[in-house]
């Protein structure tokens, strides 16, 4: 029997206030190496599946994991992709002086971590919609 892989919601929350905290910090002090922490965790969850934030935060859960509502891994890493993707932009846009861009890039994130918290995940729906499309494009080939 395949096992479903997910990880509690707790843990993707926490993910995503990391995100959050660490840009608003970064507007706040004006340093760009604040979005590390949570680029280089993300970087680390899709490439090893070893999250040091949310590693971190599995030490507060009160329950096990299973008995949390679950997040499907394959969509938080896609979305994850999403975030480096904007934490990069923004860290390199400040880094090269390019502040605008930076602001671009992180408010970005910001907003789709903000809007994730709140309960609708803009990177699933994306997600949704890429598989969406594919399924449709296979239709029309067949």
């Amino acid at each position: 029997m395949a096992q479903i892989h997910s990880i509690p919601r707790p843990l993707v929350r926490t993910n995503q206030w990391a995100i959050l905290i660490s840009v608003i910090l970064t507007w706040i002090f004006g340093e760009a190496f604040i979005l590390l922490i949570p680029l280089i965790s993300n970087v680390l969850g899709v490439l090893f599946n070893f999250n040091p934030i949310m590693k971190f935060a599995r030490i507060f859960l009160i329950k096990k994991g299973k008995q949390y509502i679950p997040e499907d891994v394959t969509q938080q890493k896609f979305n994850a992709c999403i975030a480096i993707f904007c934490l990069a932009g923004g860290y390199i846009s400040f880094l090269v002086g390019w502040k605008i861009v930076g602001l671009i890039f992180t408010i970005m994130v910001a907003l789709a971590s903000f809007i994730a918290i709140l309960g609708f995940c803009i990177g699933c729906f994306i997600f949704y919609q890429i598989k969406q499309y594919k399924y449709r494009r296979s239709l029309k080939q067949s």
